[in-house]
């Protein structure tokens, strides 16, 4: 399962996160992190990513566009990488679940609240 963090979660959760989320990447560490919302989008859609942000943009764009790409929304605001940690472990089956089983193909977005 290929996670992407958007620019909004900071590269220093991919240490973090390792563990359980092996293949995941940061667009710092790709060296898109200045591409637009669009261009990440396409990005993700190319190469097979979720996308992992606290921006309500990829749902709209996933609205707008279609699917197959992923989102994982991050809804209990921006905060440390800790906490973001914390809630990324706790929902690691059911994120699994989402990006590989096809019991999911038809959901564009899971929202991750507190």
């Amino acid at each position: 399962m290929k996670l992407l963090f958007y620019q909004n979660i900071s590269f220093r959760i991919l240490s973090k996160i390792k563990a359980h989320f092996p293949e995941a990447k940061q667009v710092r560490q790709l060296g898109i992190e200045n591409y637009s919302d669009i261009e990440i989008w396409k990005f993700d859609k190319e190469n097979q990513f979720t996308n992992v942000t606290f921006d309500a943009d990829f749902f709209d764009l996933s609205n707008l566009k279609g699917r197959p790409l992923k989102i994982i929304w991050l809804r209990f605001g921006y905060t440390f990488i800790n906490v973001v940690f914390a809630h990324l472990i706790a929902k690691a089956s059911i994120i699994k679940d989402f990006t590989i089983l096809k019991a999911y193909s038809e959901i564009a977005c899971l929202e991750i609240t507190n």
